[in-house]
């Protein structure tokens, strides 16, 4: 099954400043907007553009204004509307308080396209009233306009504003924010979590024979350091719980030693009685158990002191041992070699008591019948039987401490799981398979170890 894993830390940077920036810029762009800063929603402007288009003639050529609703709302809007409006023959109209000093304004300077008066920076005149002049043209002919009153942008056109200033301000500087973030954040990503590749070769390390490792913090931010730091914790915590875990088995192995001694000197010391054979085998049983355990204890310790070993005399010294617990028990027990004799770096002892684990699976789940073949190959040894095999699902299980596949017999469950442990000490692995009658097949496979060791360099 895929492991689920969170989304990317520099997509979900990315993601979340592009929505903070973008929540600031338009905010900015907001208040600035409803501020004035960037729209004008009242002008001078608005209140020609009302009057332009009601400028017109009467019979006698006169100006005149018509009704328009424009300026009829902006009579409505504005109580002191004031204006000048005059022509190219210097006819004119006008209405509401004009201020005195723009009463010949239009006058003076006739022609004039457009002007604003009244801006200033000097603050003693700041007081002044302003008016703003433009030519157009209007229905009557080229007229030029002069107000001081500010007309109020309708809602269309304070949204067509809004509209622009998108357009032209805030779409512009988001495009330039995109493009940085996109550009920034994996470089900021990538320097900030350059410490943390130092600490994840560091974990891939980390195993059953490989204790005492710790991740390093140098380099990574506080915010992982912190994290790192709880996790060597943890590892510190794990590898004391091992400790105590292996220092317990060890010293229960010690323990039940002498017991299994005396009890197999009684029971070989027992008349030749029907029970007597399996008694033995139990007893046997009981002290590869007790030797495995000791050797798991042992060979943590002793992996420096490995030496060369040759399979194809351990196969025989097993073969040989076993025999006896073989055929009462209704197999044949052939040893099988396969090319030259080779030699690996290894506990010759603790390889001994393996291979004797596989055969004594073979006598107790073989079915009572057919041949043990013992395969010795250069860094191979591998038991085959005729019994029923070993159910494909169950291949992996069986070498998992306390689990049987019938759980009624009476192995302890703990024989394959220690075979396991003694070939992953030695930098091997042990699986199981089929024969080719149809029964078990498990083999330790210590060639891939880099451990085998030809016989000319043994010495």
């Amino acid at each position: 099954m895929k492991e689920a894993t969170g989304r990317s830390l520099k997509w979900q940077l990315v993601r979340r400043l592009l929505i903070l920036q973008s929540l600031i810029l338009f905010l900015v762009l907001g208040i600035m907007f409803f501020r004035g800063d960037l729209f004008a929603f009242r002008s001078m402007d608005r209140t020609i553009e009302a009057l332009r288009y009601a400028v017109q003639r009467d019979a006698s050529g006169a100006l005149q204004l018509r009704d328009t609703p424009e300026l009829m709302a902006l009579r409505s809007a504005e109580p002191a509307l004031w204006f000048v409006i005059r022509d190219t023959q210097g006819m004119q109209i006008s209405e509401g308080p004009v201020p005195a000093i723009f009463n010949r304004i239009s006058d003076v300077l006739p022609g004039i396209g457009q002007a604003r008066f009244g801006s200033t920076v000097d603050r003693a005149a700041m007081d002044r009233p302003e008016a703003r002049m433009r030519t157009v043209y209007t229905p009557a002919g080229e007229m030029q306009i002069l107000t001081g009153t500010e007309g109020r942008a309708p809602p269309t056109i304070v949204a067509l504003g809004l509209l622009l200033v998108f357009l032209k301000i805030g779409l512009p500087i988001m495009i330039v924010i995109v493009l940085g973030i996109l550009v920034a954040t994996p470089l900021v990503v990538r320097g900030a979590v350059a410490g943390i590749a130092k600490a994840e070769e560091q974990a891939a390390l980390i195993d059953i024979g490989q204790r005492g490792v710790r991740l390093e913090t140098a380099g990574t931010p506080p915010e992982i350091a912190s994290l790192i730091r709880a996790v060597n914790e943890a590892l510190s915590r794990l590898d004391d719980g091992y400790e105590r875990h292996q220092q317990f088995l060890a010293d229960a192995a010690h323990e039940l030693r002498t017991p299994i001694a005396i009890l197999g000197i009684r029971i070989a010391a027992l008349p030749p009685i029907p029970e007597r054979l399996q008694l033995i085998t139990d007893v046997a049983r009981l002290t590869t158990l007790t030797e495995q355990l000791l050797d798991i204890e042992r060979l943590g310790r002793d992996i420096a002191d490995f030496k060369p070993v040759s399979l194809l005399d351990l196969g025989k010294r097993v073969v040989s041992d076993m025999a006896p617990l073989a055929f009462p028990a209704g197999y044949a027990l052939d040893l099988i070699h396969h090319g030259p004799d080779s030699l690996v770096q290894g506990d010759e002892a603790a390889l001994g008591r393996a291979l004797a684990s596989l055969i004594q699976n073979a006598i107790d789940h073989g079915g009572g019948r057919g041949t043990i073949n013992v395969h010795i190959a250069p860094g191979i040894m591998e038991v085959c039987d005729d019994g029923p095999g070993i159910p494909a699902v169950e291949r992996d299980r069986i070498f998992e401490p306390f689990y049987r596949l019938k759980p009624r017999s009476r192995g302890t469950g703990l024989g394959l799981h220690l075979v396991r442990q003694i070939a992953e000490l030695h930098g091997g692995n042990v699986k199981a398979g089929a024969s080719r009658t149809g029964g078990a097949r498990l083999t330790i496979n210590l060639a891939s170890a880099g451990l085998t060791i030809s016989p000319a360099t043994a010495s």
